[in-house]
């Protein structure tokens, strides 16, 4: 085969090109030009102007991109995967949905609750300690019951008005005890809650799933499925967040239920805010400790009346 770079053709070009040729000139010419680019040299002004160089900018634009690329390969999140009673990363909303309407899906030990969770969410609670968390607020709970059992005695006789306002303070500085321990262990999520009637639970689960795994809301969401009661009680619809204390984001979620028609601004009935750490201790309405089971109401924040 006839080699197409022989070489001839390169001595014809030989001719051309000169070893001692140079861009700048000969060795005098350079050294004169590297000595008046050393004087003209401002050290101070380049770096001033290093940033807004097009060079610079242009390695920053491709290193953010790089690292949005490698952000978008995350591991899409699921805690139910594998889980009958949770949506599956490869199950469509509306097929989750079709498999599991809260309205006739019946409570069982495999399905105590129906999930979904936000596939994108950026908490994971991995980290949570859960049983840190209930030991230790076992323990202020106890110290409580002891402190609350000794004035009751010590005012035995008096207004129950009077035992209330003795025992105010130390309820206050008992619920800023247990919250600050839930940060502590890293037990922070809480969750908005709705109470639908049967007739409404189906379509109201549909939106809050569907928001839910589109990103609008918070990490995740839950629903109870029937306890065979009939259609005479209230379900619960509960929507997460990652944090009780990032008052904006609980307060975005609860802006997003009202745009999805979940929630009113003047609903009288209204929606409450609990923390998971509240609901872990089996604080409830009317509990013996007189604790205060809900964060927030929708109604303070939506009338004005929290900020």
């Amino acid at each position: 085969m006839k080699n197409e770079h022989n070489d001839s053709d390169q001595s014809d070009v030989a001719g051309y090109i000169s070893s001692d040729s140079s861009f700048y000139g000969d060795a005098d010419d350079g050294a004169q030009l590297e000595e008046q680019t050393l004087q003209r040299f401002d050290p101070a002004s380049y770096w001033s102007r290093h940033p807004h160089l097009l060079q610079v900018v242009a390695a920053k634009c491709r290193a953010t991109s790089e690292a949005a690329d490698s952000s978008s390969t995350k591991p899409l999140y699921n805690p139910y995967e594998g889980h009958i009673s949770g949506r599956q990363l490869t199950e469509s909303v509306e097929d989750f949905l079709e498999r599991l309407p809260p309205l006739t899906t019946r409570v069982s030990p495999d399905c105590p609750w129906i999930y979904v969770a936000n596939p994108h969410a950026r908490s994971r609670p991995t980290d949570r300690d859960g049983a840190g968390f209930t030991s230790a607020a076992e323990a202020l709970l106890q110290e409580f019951a002891k402190k609350r059992e000794a004035i009751e005695t010590q005012m035995g006789g008096k207004a129950k008005g009077s035992i209330t306002r003795k025992l105010t303070p130390l309820r206050q500085r008992l619920e800023e005890k247990l919250l600050s321990l839930a940060k502590e262990t890293h037990f922070t999520s809480g969750k908005w809650m709705l109470f639908p009637y049967p007739a409404d639970v189906n379509s109201q689960w549909a939106i809050v799933a569907t928001a839910v795994v589109n990103g609008e809301l918070g990490t995740a969401a839950k629903v109870a499925p029937s306890d065979g009661s009939g259609e005479k009680s209230s379900r619960v619809i509960c929507i997460y967040t990652r944090d009780f204390a990032d008052m904006a984001d609980v307060k975005r979620v609860l802006g997003r239920l009202v745009e999805l028609g979940l929630t009113r601004k003047h609903d009288e009935r209204g929606i409450y805010y609990k923390a998971d750490a509240f609901t872990e201790l089996g604080i409830t309405g009317g509990n013996d400790l007189g604790l205060k089971p809900s964060m927030y109401s929708s109604k303070e924040w939506l009338n004005g009346r929290k900020k």
